[in-house]
């Protein structure tokens, strides 16, 4: 594998010195860029342009051609491939977001699921991994990502998306047994996926816990953090002579900080409803921090995404231990330009504190 030419995100993420903040983008590969609406069209649908691993490379590395300040490549693809792979049947419906065609809502029918092989079940994942960092070529890291336990059985026993969680809350109440089989199924199910990219050659990983911020503070420690501790546990450290750095995620997840800087991740992302120089004195020295501006701040003028890059990273304050990124993804609607504006402020605004 070829060296690493810009490894600010990795040493970042590892609290060792650099030279200006790290900054990468959830969602940085998406609907706000014509050149992605564009491949997308070609490949058809977005399941198509996932399992096409030449076409998943070309969009994870479109916001890098036109972005040069980027740290991180994420690779393209879905939190909900883990859920196909165990057999339940993943489309999208225009204007619905996903759906299963199966729905997990009985103890028979956690009971049977299988527990997909990374190589054999989730292949197209594994293939467009090894394409993107033979075309990265060192030029920066690959970040390999899942969804958490947590946020993968909503989707699973609600059949898609859900504004209140109302099946799978039920079933965490009325039958937690049945819910911590499902969770435990999933935590081995995320761990050998995310240990599979790590072979194939991603360099950190996130795990997405998008909606750990949803429960009550004793549901989330047993029914998400637990099952993301388990991931961490698992998961290959050491790669190609290199740490592999975890990321744990969690959207509302604020109020828990401390327990999961406990959790052996290296370090945590931030939504924009936490303060950073806050979250940075809770945590102390034991992971780093990354985030969290607020995605609709891209709808404001470069001038007013310039201000606000500032606040944050004064507010984080000197030395390493933070990646800048957003506080969740950037959305369709925002104008290109305003993105570069980002990038560039974080780059320059930064240098003055390391």
């Amino acid at each position: 594998m070829s060296e690493l030419k810009n490894d600010r995100f990795l040493r970042a993420l590892l609290k060792q010195p650099v030279d200006v903040t790290p900054v990468w983008m959830m969602r940085q590969a998406g609907r706000y860029l014509p050149e992605y609406r564009a491949t997308r069209a070609k490949a058809g649908d977005f399941m198509s342009l996932c399992k096409n691993a030449e076409l998943a490379c070309e969009v994870t590395l479109q916001p890098l051609e036109r972005y040069p300040q980027i740290d991180a490549a994420i690779l393209f693809s879905d939190i909900l491939t883990v859920p196909d792979a165990m057999g339940l049947g993943l489309y999208f419906e225009t204007g619905e977001g996903p759906r299963f065609k199966k729905v997990v809502d009985t103890p028979e029918a956690i009971d049977a699921l299988p527990i997909p092989d990374a190589e054999k079940d989730l292949g197209y994942v594994m293939d467009a991994v090894r394409t993107i960092r033979r075309e990265l070529n060192g030029r920066v890291p690959l970040i390999g990502f899942s969804g958490s336990p947590w946020t993968l059985a909503t989707y699973m026993v609600e059949g898609g998306s859900s504004k209140d969680f109302r099946k799978s809350k039920a079933m965490l109440y009325s039958n937690p047994q049945a819910m911590h089989q499902l969770l435990d199924k999933l935590a081995q199910s995320v761990t050998a996926y995310l240990n599979g990219q790590i072979k194939a050659g991603a360099q950190a990983v996130q795990i997405f816990d998008s909606w750990g911020g949803s429960l009550s503070a004793a549901a989330y420690q047993e029914f998400s953090l637990a099952y993301m501790q388990k991931i961490v546990n698992g998961l290959i450290r050491e790669h190609e002579g290199r740490q592999v750095p975890v990321i744990l995620f969690t959207k509302g997840g604020g109020l828990w900080l401390e327990s999961m800087a406990d959790s052996g991740a290296e370090a945590l992302g931030l939504d924009w409803t936490c303060d950073i120089a806050s979250a940075r004195q809770r945590v102390g020295s034991k992971v780093a921090l990354q985030g969290n501006m607020d995605p609709s701040v891209l709808y404001a003028s470069p001038a007013a995404i310039r201000a606000e890059v500032g606040r944050i990273l004064a507010a984080y304050g000197t030395g390493s231990g933070h990646v800048f990124n957003l506080g969740h993804g950037i959305t369709p609607e925002v104008n290109p330009e305003h993105a570069k504006a980002f990038f560039e402020a974080v780059h320059e605004l930064s240098a003055q504190y390391h």
